[in-house]
């Protein structure tokens, strides 16, 4: 079995807030600019940085996780994704050692399984010599993590720039690239971090990231770096797409965009068409055998959701019909009676879920997590485990005689707690899953379906 050639980075960061998403945003636009076909991925199960990567890149942004999806099929499923491409860029979550329990799927885990080189973003503001033991001691900490050079940002001026990279060379560690600030490329934030492209006109701002790539960066020396990676020895996968099963409706728009490519391609391999809907504009379904609704930002929303009265009806009319509705986190929050918004007012939602969707002030629950399936749904039998994790605002208010779907443990946690609804044709929970890691849980999801369009 021949090794293969794939060019490829990380680029990773000493922790969260350091430039990771400017820096690989702008080396995706300034490398796709020179005609060059760009594959971003990021680790972790993040939806809103890949979001910027597609737009700069102009190809999907791919998730790398080893706890949403088996650790094995990690290096075969990046060489099937990264076949067509140039280069690969792959943008690290938080901290380069940090993930889940006893560092699972940190982006150092990610690396080393994948034997790519390691670009360490440095975070130069207010720091001057003392930067040096910060490259030191990530460099150190695990020498099998291969850490090729470091970027440095946020640098204040020429002369603090010369002063670190005169002290990166006695600690003998290559410097890619030197970012001086730029207040003009900070990105807007608000609850969940950076505010999805799907609600922002992001063309400027990732013009000017490919600019000033173009200008701090030494970008031949980091093509060189990708190029050096080692061949991977895992066989070559051929695509394999099954003729059509079903149809199954997908709710995108500016509400509902947390959607990993991997995780509906697992259903188009399947034999699943998918096919776009709007909660927000559209007035009726589409023909479909099933309904996806995806997390978001619906709370953002909350009047146009609910003052689309035809497009609620639809969905009432297609669960009394039977058909398989499946829903996470902000597309739980969409079926429940009604959302309980930031400003103290509840707002009519589908209401195919009795409860109340209520918003916090500060982050409920984040992390991976494992569920074990409290009754059988259109996913699961009673007793199947299922592996996702959790990320949200909002606590779901409802009854005492409430049909919970899972008892979900954090990776952390000693005690699970009960999450989710599960009753008849509908699923609805917090838990973001991906399809890919759960093949029991998509092919149920295809049967039911399947049912569904026979009936």
């Amino acid at each position: 079995m021949a090794g293969l050639i794939r060019p490829r980075v990380v680029i990773a960061g000493t922790n969260s807030g350091v430039g990771k998403t400017t820096i690989v945003t702008g080396l995706l636009a300034y490398f796709h600019s020179k005609g060059l076909k760009v594959q971003p991925f990021k680790v972790g199960p993040d939806y809103i940085d890949p979001g910027f990567h597609e737009k700069a890149a102009g190809s999907p942004s791919y998730n790398l996780d080893t706890w949403m999806t088996p650790a094995e099929h990690l290096a075969s499923n990046f060489s099937y994704l990264s076949r067509n491409a140039d280069i690969s860029i792959i943008e690290g979550v938080m901290g380069l050692y940090d993930g889940g329990a006893n560092g699972v799927s940190s982006t150092a885990d990610i690396a080393k399984k994948l034997h790519a080189p390691v670009i360490l973003v440095l975070d130069c503001k207010s720091v001057g010599y003392s930067i040096a033991a910060t490259a030191l001691g990530f460099r150190e900490y695990d020498k099998d993590t291969p850490i090729a050079g470091v970027i440095l940002n946020r640098l204040g001026s020429d002369r603090h720039e010369a002063m670190v990279r005169d002290v990166m060379e006695k600690i003998h560690m290559p410097v890619i690239g030197a970012y001086h600030r730029d207040d003009d490329l900070k990105t807007p934030e608000r609850h969940l971090g950076l505010t999805p492209v799907t609600e922002i006109e992001t063309a400027d701002l990732i013009r000017h990231m490919g600019e000033d790539a173009g200008r701090w960066v030494d970008t031949e020396k980091l093509l060189s770096i990708a190029r050096g990676a080692a061949p991977l020895d895992v066989p070559e996968e051929k695509e394999e797409i099954r003729k059509t099963r079903v149809r199954i409706g997908v709710a995108r728009d500016e509400a509902f965009s947390f959607y990993y490519p991997a995780s509906l391609h697992a259903l188009e391999k399947m034999g699943a068409e998918l096919v776009d809907f709007s909660p927000l504009r559209d007035s009726r379904l589409p023909d479909v055998d099933g309904l996806i609704f995806g997390g978001g930002f619906p709370e953002m929303f909350l009047h146009e959701l609910e003052n689309n009265v035809s497009m609620k009806e639809a969905i009432h009319r297609a669960k009394d019909a039977g058909m398989p509705i499946y829903a996470e986190c902000g597309g739980l929050m969409y079926l429940c009676e009604k959302i309980r918004g930031f400003d103290g007012d509840a707002y009519d939602m589908a209401g195919l879920v009795p409860g109340v969707c209520v918003m916090q002030k500060k982050l409920q629950r984040v992390g991976y997590v494992t569920g074990r399936a409290l009754r059988r749904s259109i996913i699961a039998d009673e007793g199947d485990i299922l592996k996702g994790h959790e990320f949200h605002f909002s606590l779901l208010d409802c009854g005492d005689d409430f049909p919970w779907a899972y008892d979900l443990k954090g990776t952390r946690q000693k005690e699970g707690h009960l999450e989710g609804f599960a009753e008849g044709n509908v699923l609805a929970s917090y838990l973001h899953l991906s399809f890919e890691g759960n093949p029991k849980a998509a092919e149920k999801f295809m049967a039911s379906c399947e049912a569904f369009h026979n009936r």
